[in-house]
């Protein structure tokens, strides 16, 4: 089921109405309303894979009991295996097959021998690669006592399939998530006008800015070769604030909804085009992810504690694993290693933790150095979201070459219309980004300013609607 679908304009009111006003004060029932409610918004878009959140919240939850009761060492760390083997083998077989089954046809193929490999035609289950993440959390850190395991299975396997951020996260840690749906949760107004602000807000940069930029995006990279290094940057450009607007907007959305059930999710972007170098964009852009790889991968293999080499290494690793999580093609693998490239200068030199406050912070126009340094950030990114979008690694490069010949000087032919939106989305930001999202009204106090500013996005995301495109992590 989508957000901006009217199966949820049904869904949504349908269960807020059985949660507060059928189960308040009952908390069992409503954590069970909202597994419910969970698998019948996963099992819209196939009831069949409901199986693998089922067979997935079962096995987690053994290991996590067994893992209270066993004290032998080398049996916990058999249980740990086994979670770990039951939700990568899953991630893998549905995701990595064919992906590994070509390359190790092709690596035969340079030293002249033809290997046939057995293809499967795999549908990839929406959404596995953000709550196979989201339940290892819970295995991994009962394996280390971080957390204690739960007994009360009704909240666990709600905990994991949790319908707001199930398909496209944030990816919630168990130490934050799970812990909700033992406390009695009460109704708050606050909380819930803020929380529908954020869903208006989500929607916003969903409909009117990405799937609008995905117009242009996709018929300029599906068609680079006809097109001029002017438009070629337009379309880069284009995808940039398209997979902005699409997983933020999808992100604003999930976490607006999960306030209005008495919900607190962590922030998953906080502005990231706005940041002064790439570190600091890797702090603001997807940071549930950026941070289980610095949990559960970066501090294990020895973070930044060893030498030179070791520091390079580890983040080296990160950044390919992260590119590589994204999908089974060789173009994330050269995305995470060039993120890489960007990052490691900053590290050497220890600089990767100078920008962590909010850029110009306090005032409300930045400097000129802060204006160049975010426009190169963007820039560096620019270049990596190429490779991101491209459907392989040559179709890249090409495009990179003939976007930096002579013609990138053209005036660009193809539609900017999308900038004047792209400009508004940039604007109503820059005022709002020491904010959680983009209609924060905590500094407006007049109602009537409030409810023009509703009317208005909501008329834009009318008038600008009529292009519905898919959400672009639902393949992730």
């Amino acid at each position: 089921m989508l957000f901006n679908s009217v199966e949820f304009l049904i869904f949504f009111p349908l269960v807020f109405i059985f949660y507060w006003f059928v189960f308040n004060n009952k908390l069992r029932n409503q954590n069970l309303l909202l597994l419910i409610s969970s698998y019948i918004f996963y099992g819209w878009w196939d009831w069949r894979f409901l199986s693998l959140i089922i067979f997935s919240s079962i096995i987690d939850f053994i290991v996590g009991h067994q893992l209270s009761r066993v004290t032998s060492h080398l049996r916990r760390n058999l249980l740990l295996i086994t979670s770990i083997s039951v939700n990568l083998g899953f991630l893998g077989f549905f995701k990595y097959y064919n992906f590994f089954a070509e390359s190790f046809s092709d690596a035969f193929t340079l030293f002249g021998t033809h290997i046939d490999v057995y293809r499967l035609n795999i549908i990839l289950p929406v959404g596995i690669s953000f709550y196979t993440f989201q339940t290892l959390s819970y295995s991994i850190d009962v394996y280390k006592r971080k957390i204690e395991p739960t007994k009360d299975i009704v909240a666990f396997f709600a905990f994991v399939s949790f319908f707001p951020q199930l398909v496209a996260g944030p990816i919630e840690r168990a130490s934050n998530l799970l812990p909700q749906f033992y406390k009695k949760r009460q109704f708050s107004y606050a909380d819930s006008v803020d929380g529908m602000r954020q869903v208006l807000w989500g929607l916003f940069k969903k409909i009117v800015i990405a799937d609008n930029a995905a117009i242009y995006a996709n018929d300029i990279f599906n068609n680079y070769g006809a097109h001029s290094g002017s438009d070629l940057l337009l379309g880069a450009v284009y995808f940039a604030f398209q997979i902005y607007g699409d997983f933020s907007g999808y992100s604003d959305i999930a976490i607006g909804t999960s306030r209005v059930f008495g919900f607190r999710l962590k922030q998953n972007f906080a502005f990231p085009y706005f940041s002064r170098d790439i570190a600091e964009f890797w702090r603001r852009w997807h940071i549930s992810l950026s941070s289980w790889f610095r949990d559960y991968l970066y501090f294990p293999l020895g973070g930044s504690k060893g030498g030179v080499s070791m520091k390079l290494r580890n983040t080296l690793i990160i950044f390919v694993v992260s590119g590589f999580w994204h999908g089974a093609n060789w173009t994330f693998i050269v995305w995470g290693f060039l993120n890489a490239l960007y990052f490691i200068p900053l590290l050497l030199l220890r600089k990767n933790r100078v920008n962590t406050n909010t850029v110009a912070e306090g005032v409300l126009f930045p400097s000129l150095r802060e204006v160049l340094q975010i426009g190169m950030t963007f820039f560096l990114t620019l270049i990596a979201w190429v490779f991101f979008r491209s459907m392989s690694i040559e179709s890249a490069g090409l495009y990179l070459y003939k976007m930096f010949s002579r013609s990138l000087f053209d005036l660009p032919s193809v539609d900017i219309k999308p900038l004047g939106l792209i400009c508004l989305l940039i604007f109503v930001e820059w005022f709002q980004r020491e904010k959680q999202h983009g209609l924060d009204m905590s500094r407006i106090n007049f109602t009537v300013i409030r409810w023009f500013i509703y009317l208005l996005v909501f008329s834009l995301i009318l008038f600008f609607g009529a292009s519905s495109q898919p959400f672009i992590y639902f393949q992730f």
